[in-house]
Protein backbone atom coordinates (compact mmCIF):
# COMPACT_ATOMS: atom_id res chain seq x y z
CA UNK A 1 0.00 0.00 0.00
CA UNK A 2 0.90 3.71 -0.16
CA UNK A 3 2.10 5.77 2.15
CA UNK A 4 -0.82 7.89 2.05
CA UNK A 5 -3.18 4.86 2.68
CA UNK A 6 -0.85 3.38 5.39
CA UNK A 7 -0.74 6.51 7.47
CA UNK A 8 -5.02 6.28 7.49
CA UNK A 9 -5.58 2.67 7.79
CA UNK A 10 -2.47 2.04 10.90
CA UNK A 11 -3.30 2.72 14.14
CA UNK A 12 -6.89 2.07 14.33
CA UNK A 13 -8.62 0.38 17.58
CA UNK A 14 -6.97 -2.62 18.71
CA UNK A 15 -9.10 -5.66 18.79
CA UNK A 16 -8.96 -6.09 22.82
CA UNK A 17 -8.47 -3.12 25.33
CA UNK A 18 -6.51 -3.10 29.00
CA UNK A 19 -9.38 -3.38 31.84
CA UNK A 20 -9.26 -0.16 33.51
CA UNK A 21 -11.49 0.94 36.47
CA UNK A 22 -13.49 3.31 34.24
CA UNK A 23 -14.80 2.96 30.34
CA UNK A 24 -12.80 3.66 27.59
CA UNK A 25 -13.83 7.23 25.95
CA UNK A 26 -14.67 6.37 22.78
CA UNK A 27 -15.28 8.89 19.84
CA UNK A 28 -16.71 7.65 17.14
CA UNK A 29 -19.73 7.98 14.58
CA UNK A 30 -19.02 5.18 12.17
CA UNK A 31 -19.10 1.56 14.12
CA UNK A 32 -17.64 -0.76 11.68
CA UNK A 33 -19.63 -3.86 11.44
CA UNK A 34 -18.05 -7.33 10.71
CA UNK A 35 -20.15 -8.22 7.82
CA UNK A 36 -22.31 -6.85 5.49
CA UNK A 37 -25.25 -9.14 7.01
CA UNK A 38 -24.41 -6.80 10.40
CA UNK A 39 -25.68 -3.47 8.73
CA UNK A 40 -29.12 -3.40 9.23
CA UNK A 41 -29.11 -5.68 11.62
CA UNK A 42 -31.79 -3.80 14.97
CA UNK A 43 -29.86 -5.89 17.16
CA UNK A 44 -26.37 -4.72 16.66
CA UNK A 45 -24.78 -1.36 17.45
CA UNK A 46 -24.69 0.00 14.18
CA UNK A 47 -23.88 4.00 14.75
CA UNK A 48 -22.21 6.02 17.53
CA UNK A 49 -25.15 7.82 18.21
CA UNK A 50 -25.52 5.72 21.09
CA UNK A 51 -24.08 3.09 22.66
CA UNK A 52 -20.99 3.55 23.23
CA UNK A 53 -18.49 2.54 26.16
CA UNK A 54 -19.11 5.68 28.59
CA UNK A 55 -23.24 6.11 27.73
CA UNK A 56 -23.47 2.66 27.89
CA UNK A 57 -21.40 2.66 31.04
CA UNK A 58 -23.61 5.48 32.41
CA UNK A 59 -26.82 4.22 31.45
CA UNK A 60 -26.12 1.36 33.45
CA UNK A 61 -25.27 2.89 36.72
CA UNK A 62 -28.38 5.46 36.50
CA UNK A 63 -30.77 2.31 36.21
CA UNK A 64 -28.87 1.22 39.31
CA UNK A 65 -29.80 4.59 41.03
CA UNK A 66 -33.30 4.53 39.41
CA UNK A 67 -34.20 1.16 39.94
CA UNK A 68 -35.41 0.75 36.70
CA UNK A 69 -33.90 -1.33 33.10
CA UNK A 70 -33.98 1.10 31.02
CA UNK A 71 -32.63 5.10 30.81
CA UNK A 72 -32.41 7.32 28.09
CA UNK A 73 -29.60 9.62 27.98
CA UNK A 74 -30.24 13.28 26.54
CA UNK A 75 -27.95 16.31 25.96
CA UNK A 76 -29.43 18.16 28.60
CA UNK A 77 -31.72 18.14 31.71
CA UNK A 78 -34.25 20.56 29.33
CA UNK A 79 -33.73 18.28 26.58
CA UNK A 80 -34.79 15.43 28.99
CA UNK A 81 -37.85 16.70 30.21
CA UNK A 82 -38.81 17.94 26.67
CA UNK A 83 -37.51 14.93 24.38
CA UNK A 84 -40.17 12.60 26.93
CA UNK A 85 -43.30 14.98 26.10
CA UNK A 86 -42.01 15.00 22.35
CA UNK A 87 -41.91 11.25 22.31
CA UNK A 88 -45.32 10.28 24.40
CA UNK A 89 -47.46 13.22 23.28
CA UNK A 90 -49.72 13.70 20.22
CA UNK A 91 -51.78 16.57 18.71
CA UNK A 92 -55.27 16.67 20.83
CA UNK A 93 -53.63 15.64 24.11
CA UNK A 94 -53.44 17.68 27.35
CA UNK A 95 -51.14 18.16 29.68
CA UNK A 96 -51.42 19.23 33.63
CA UNK A 97 -48.60 21.02 34.66
CA UNK A 98 -47.64 22.52 38.05
CA UNK A 99 -47.45 25.94 38.17
CA UNK A 100 -44.09 25.70 40.07
CA UNK A 101 -41.91 23.78 37.29
CA UNK A 102 -38.83 24.90 35.83
CA UNK A 103 -39.31 28.30 33.68
CA UNK A 104 -38.00 26.57 30.68
CA UNK A 105 -40.22 23.16 31.12
CA UNK A 106 -42.86 26.72 30.79
CA UNK A 107 -41.52 28.03 27.84
CA UNK A 108 -41.52 24.39 26.21
CA UNK A 109 -45.31 24.22 26.53
CA UNK A 110 -46.33 27.58 25.86
CA UNK A 111 -43.96 27.77 22.89
CA UNK A 112 -43.23 24.36 20.97
CA UNK A 113 -46.28 22.00 22.69
CA UNK A 114 -49.38 24.90 21.70
CA UNK A 115 -47.69 24.80 18.02
CA UNK A 116 -48.65 21.48 17.88
CA UNK A 117 -51.85 21.19 19.45
CA UNK A 118 -51.00 20.39 22.89
CA UNK A 119 -52.86 22.03 25.46
CA UNK A 120 -51.19 23.10 28.80
CA UNK A 121 -53.38 23.38 31.97
CA UNK A 122 -51.05 24.62 34.70
CA UNK A 123 -52.20 23.63 38.54
CA UNK A 124 -51.46 24.90 41.87
CA UNK A 125 -48.86 22.81 43.42
CA UNK A 126 -50.97 23.34 46.91
CA UNK A 127 -54.01 21.21 45.16
CA UNK A 128 -54.65 17.64 47.14
CA UNK A 129 -54.70 14.86 44.67
CA UNK A 130 -58.34 15.04 44.76
CA UNK A 131 -58.88 18.36 43.61
CA UNK A 132 -55.58 17.83 40.75
CA UNK A 133 -57.38 14.63 39.65
CA UNK A 134 -60.46 16.90 39.63
CA UNK A 135 -59.39 19.02 36.45
CA UNK A 136 -58.34 15.71 34.63
CA UNK A 137 -60.14 15.75 31.11
CA UNK A 138 -60.65 12.54 28.86
CA UNK A 139 -57.65 14.40 26.47
CA UNK A 140 -55.18 14.76 29.53
CA UNK A 141 -52.61 12.54 28.61
CA UNK A 142 -49.83 13.37 31.40
CA UNK A 143 -49.05 14.82 34.79
CA UNK A 144 -45.75 16.65 35.18
CA UNK A 145 -44.69 16.87 39.06
CA UNK A 146 -42.09 18.82 40.48
CA UNK A 147 -41.21 18.17 44.65
CA UNK A 148 -40.08 20.70 45.86
CA UNK A 149 -41.26 22.76 43.03
CA UNK A 150 -38.62 25.57 41.25
CA UNK A 151 -38.32 28.84 43.46
CA UNK A 152 -40.46 28.36 46.05
CA UNK A 153 -40.12 24.61 47.33
CA UNK A 154 -43.73 23.64 47.68
CA UNK A 155 -44.14 19.34 48.16
CA UNK A 156 -46.57 17.47 46.48
CA UNK A 157 -47.74 14.00 47.79
CA UNK A 158 -46.53 12.51 44.89
CA UNK A 159 -47.19 8.56 45.96
CA UNK A 160 -51.12 9.51 46.04
CA UNK A 161 -50.98 11.66 42.87
CA UNK A 162 -49.61 8.41 41.23
CA UNK A 163 -52.05 5.96 42.40
CA UNK A 164 -55.17 8.38 41.28
CA UNK A 165 -53.32 9.22 38.18
CA UNK A 166 -52.44 5.10 37.40
CA UNK A 167 -56.23 4.48 37.96
CA UNK A 168 -57.27 6.93 35.27
CA UNK A 169 -54.32 5.53 32.76
CA UNK A 170 -52.50 8.98 32.98
CA UNK A 171 -49.06 9.00 32.48
CA UNK A 172 -46.87 11.15 35.10
CA UNK A 173 -43.49 12.69 34.92
CA UNK A 174 -41.25 14.25 37.68
CA UNK A 175 -38.55 16.09 37.50
CA UNK A 176 -36.07 14.74 40.25
CA UNK A 177 -33.71 17.08 40.00
CA UNK A 178 -33.60 18.22 43.42
CA UNK A 179 -33.58 14.98 45.50
CA UNK A 180 -30.54 13.71 42.37
CA UNK A 181 -32.54 9.96 42.23
CA UNK A 182 -30.64 9.52 45.17
CA UNK A 183 -32.94 10.79 48.15
CA UNK A 184 -35.97 9.85 46.58
CA UNK A 185 -37.03 7.31 44.28
CA UNK A 186 -40.08 8.26 42.31
CA UNK A 187 -40.79 4.48 40.13
CA UNK A 188 -41.30 3.10 43.68
CA UNK A 189 -43.59 5.27 44.63
CA UNK A 190 -45.90 4.45 41.62
CA UNK A 191 -44.93 7.51 39.18
CA UNK A 192 -44.36 6.58 35.45
CA UNK A 193 -41.37 8.76 34.19
CA UNK A 194 -38.28 9.80 36.89
CA UNK A 195 -36.38 12.99 34.63
CA UNK A 196 -33.37 14.65 36.02
CA UNK A 197 -30.90 17.18 35.11
CA UNK A 198 -27.27 14.96 35.89
CA UNK A 199 -25.96 18.69 34.98
CA UNK A 200 -27.09 19.44 38.20
CA UNK A 201 -25.39 16.83 41.23
CA UNK A 202 -24.74 14.22 39.29
CA UNK A 203 -22.19 16.11 37.25
CA UNK A 204 -21.28 17.94 40.44
CA UNK A 205 -18.28 20.00 39.13
CA UNK A 206 -20.48 22.49 37.08
CA UNK A 207 -18.44 21.47 33.86
CA UNK A 208 -21.31 19.68 31.44
CA UNK A 209 -25.01 19.23 30.65
CA UNK A 210 -26.73 16.17 30.28
CA UNK A 211 -30.40 14.60 31.31
CA UNK A 212 -31.69 11.03 31.60
CA UNK A 213 -35.36 9.65 32.39
CA UNK A 214 -36.13 6.06 33.12
CA UNK A 215 -39.20 3.98 33.59
CA UNK A 216 -40.26 0.95 34.72
CA UNK A 217 -42.98 1.32 31.27
CA UNK A 218 -41.58 -1.10 28.72
CA UNK A 219 -43.80 0.68 25.87
CA UNK A 220 -42.95 4.14 26.65
CA UNK A 221 -39.38 2.86 27.48
CA UNK A 222 -39.14 2.07 23.17
CA UNK A 223 -40.76 5.53 22.76
CA UNK A 224 -38.61 7.24 24.50
CA UNK A 225 -35.87 5.22 22.55
CA UNK A 226 -36.95 5.53 19.50
CA UNK A 227 -37.83 9.10 19.80
CA UNK A 228 -34.06 9.47 20.76
CA UNK A 229 -33.02 8.21 17.22
CA UNK A 230 -35.86 9.66 15.36
CA UNK A 231 -34.97 13.44 16.43
CA UNK A 232 -31.16 12.44 16.62
CA UNK A 233 -30.37 13.06 20.49
CA UNK A 234 -26.97 11.89 21.16
CA UNK A 235 -24.83 12.57 24.26
CA UNK A 236 -21.07 13.04 24.31
CA UNK A 237 -19.09 10.23 25.30
CA UNK A 238 -16.46 12.82 27.05
CA UNK A 239 -19.11 13.92 28.87
CA UNK A 240 -20.88 10.62 29.37
CA UNK A 241 -17.33 9.92 31.12
CA UNK A 242 -17.57 12.82 33.33
CA UNK A 243 -21.04 11.97 34.33
CA UNK A 244 -20.15 8.89 35.46
CA UNK A 245 -17.20 10.23 37.68
CA UNK A 246 -19.22 12.23 39.36
CA UNK A 247 -22.01 9.65 39.99
CA UNK A 248 -19.46 7.49 41.19
CA UNK A 249 -18.86 10.20 44.73
CA UNK A 250 -22.44 11.18 44.81
CA UNK A 251 -23.20 9.38 47.53
CA UNK A 252 -20.48 11.26 49.52
CA UNK A 253 -20.91 14.46 48.27
CA UNK A 254 -24.87 14.87 48.59
CA UNK A 255 -24.92 14.27 52.56
CA UNK A 256 -22.71 17.06 52.87
CA UNK A 257 -24.58 19.34 50.76
CA UNK A 258 -27.65 18.39 52.94
CA UNK A 259 -25.14 18.86 56.22
CA UNK A 260 -24.32 22.42 55.27
CA UNK A 261 -27.47 23.51 53.53
CA UNK A 262 -29.27 22.79 56.36
CA UNK A 263 -27.15 24.50 58.74
CA UNK A 264 -27.16 27.48 56.34
CA UNK A 265 -30.97 27.53 56.29
CA UNK A 266 -31.10 27.32 60.55
CA UNK A 267 -28.40 30.10 60.86
CA UNK A 268 -30.69 32.38 58.40
CA UNK A 269 -34.05 31.35 60.22
CA UNK A 270 -32.25 33.21 63.02
CA UNK A 271 -31.16 36.56 60.93
CA UNK A 272 -33.91 40.07 61.79
CA UNK A 273 -33.31 40.30 57.56
CA UNK A 274 -35.43 37.41 57.02
CA UNK A 275 -39.12 36.64 57.20
CA UNK A 276 -38.74 32.86 56.59
CA UNK A 277 -36.96 30.15 54.94
CA UNK A 278 -38.25 27.78 52.01
CA UNK A 279 -36.93 23.97 52.71
CA UNK A 280 -39.00 21.25 53.22
CA UNK A 281 -36.56 19.59 55.66
CA UNK A 282 -36.98 21.81 58.25
CA UNK A 283 -39.49 20.87 60.64
CA UNK A 284 -41.53 24.40 60.48
CA UNK A 285 -41.97 23.89 56.81
CA UNK A 286 -45.31 23.67 55.05
CA UNK A 287 -43.88 20.39 52.96
CA UNK A 288 -42.02 18.64 55.75
CA UNK A 289 -44.25 16.00 57.15
CA UNK A 290 -44.78 14.51 53.48
CA UNK A 291 -40.78 15.26 52.93
CA UNK A 292 -40.22 13.10 55.98
CA UNK A 293 -42.44 10.19 54.75
CA UNK A 294 -41.19 10.15 51.15
CA UNK A 295 -37.76 11.26 51.11
CA UNK A 296 -34.11 10.39 52.59
CA UNK A 297 -32.45 13.38 52.99
CA UNK A 298 -31.76 16.72 51.27
CA UNK A 299 -30.18 18.50 48.74
CA UNK A 300 -27.99 22.09 49.35
CA UNK A 301 -30.75 23.92 47.41
CA UNK A 302 -33.30 26.18 49.07
CA UNK A 303 -35.25 29.46 49.28
CA UNK A 304 -35.67 32.47 51.44
CA UNK A 305 -38.09 35.28 51.57
CA UNK A 306 -36.43 38.30 53.04
CA UNK A 307 -38.48 41.30 55.06
CA UNK A 308 -39.65 43.76 52.70
CA UNK A 309 -37.09 45.97 50.97
CA UNK A 310 -36.36 47.95 47.65
CA UNK A 311 -34.79 46.01 44.93
CA UNK A 312 -31.70 48.19 45.56
CA UNK A 313 -31.39 46.60 48.94
CA UNK A 314 -31.43 43.52 47.66
CA UNK A 315 -28.93 43.69 44.48
CA UNK A 316 -26.69 45.43 47.24
CA UNK A 317 -26.87 42.61 49.09
CA UNK A 318 -26.23 40.01 46.17
CA UNK A 319 -23.44 42.23 44.77
CA UNK A 320 -21.91 42.12 48.15
CA UNK A 321 -21.44 38.21 48.17
CA UNK A 322 -17.70 36.52 47.87
CA UNK A 323 -17.59 32.99 48.09
CA UNK A 324 -21.62 32.73 46.56
CA UNK A 325 -21.47 33.17 42.85
CA UNK A 326 -24.21 35.04 41.14
CA UNK A 327 -25.51 32.32 38.33
CA UNK A 328 -28.39 30.11 37.45
CA UNK A 329 -27.75 26.30 37.87
CA UNK A 330 -27.00 24.46 40.66
CA UNK A 331 -25.71 21.28 42.02
CA UNK A 332 -21.83 21.93 41.64
CA UNK A 333 -19.77 21.77 44.85
CA UNK A 334 -19.87 25.56 44.60
CA UNK A 335 -22.68 28.17 46.32
CA UNK A 336 -24.70 30.17 44.27
CA UNK A 337 -26.97 33.25 44.70
CA UNK A 338 -30.09 34.64 42.41
CA UNK A 339 -32.75 37.06 43.05
CA UNK A 340 -35.99 35.05 41.99
CA UNK A 341 -38.69 37.47 41.83
CA UNK A 342 -38.29 38.39 38.26
CA UNK A 343 -39.11 34.87 37.44
CA UNK A 344 -42.20 34.30 39.31
CA UNK A 345 -44.26 36.99 36.82
CA UNK A 346 -44.67 34.09 34.82
CA UNK A 347 -46.41 32.04 37.36
CA UNK A 348 -50.63 31.56 36.79
CA UNK A 349 -51.28 31.04 40.30
CA UNK A 350 -50.31 34.43 41.88
CA UNK A 351 -47.42 34.11 44.35
CA UNK A 352 -48.09 36.00 47.42
CA UNK A 353 -44.96 36.75 49.40
CA UNK A 354 -44.28 39.11 51.91
CA UNK A 355 -40.75 40.35 50.43
CA UNK A 356 -38.12 39.27 48.05
CA UNK A 357 -37.32 35.77 47.16
CA UNK A 358 -33.64 34.60 46.65
CA UNK A 359 -32.44 31.33 45.68
CA UNK A 360 -28.87 30.20 47.47
CA UNK A 361 -27.30 27.07 46.86
CA UNK A 362 -25.31 26.09 49.60
CA UNK A 363 -21.55 24.17 48.40
CA UNK A 364 -19.35 22.13 49.78
CA UNK A 365 -17.27 25.21 51.34
CA UNK A 366 -17.16 25.11 55.16
CA UNK A 367 -20.29 26.56 57.13
CA UNK A 368 -18.64 29.27 58.90
CA UNK A 369 -17.30 30.95 55.48
CA UNK A 370 -20.82 30.76 53.94
CA UNK A 371 -22.24 32.46 56.94
CA UNK A 372 -19.81 35.27 57.20
CA UNK A 373 -19.95 36.12 53.56
CA UNK A 374 -23.71 36.17 54.20
CA UNK A 375 -23.21 38.17 57.10
CA UNK A 376 -20.89 40.96 55.45
CA UNK A 377 -24.05 40.49 52.39
CA UNK A 378 -26.74 41.73 55.06
CA UNK A 379 -24.70 44.12 56.39
CA UNK A 380 -24.58 46.15 52.57
CA UNK A 381 -28.43 45.19 52.20
CA UNK A 382 -29.38 47.46 55.54
CA UNK A 383 -26.87 49.89 54.19
CA UNK A 384 -29.08 49.79 50.90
Amino acid sequence: MDEETRLIRKGSAPDTLARTVNPPIQRASTVLLPNAASLYDDNQLTYGITGLASPAALQQALAELEGSPDVTLYPSGLAAITGVMLAVLKAGDEILVVDSAYKPTRRFCDRVLTRFGVKTVYYDPALSPEALMALATPATRMILLEAPGSLTFEMQDIPAIAKAANAKGVITLIDNTWAAGFYFKPLAHGVTISVQALTKYVGGHSDCFMGSATTMDETIGNQLGNAMWDIGWSVSPDDAYQMLRGLRTLAVRLPRHKENGLAVARWLQQRPEVLRVLHPALPDDPGHAIWKRDFTGACGLFGLVLKPCSQRAVHAFLDELKLFGLGFSWGGYESLAIHCDPQLKDRTVPVNLEGPLLRLHIGLEAVEDLTADLDRAFEALRNA
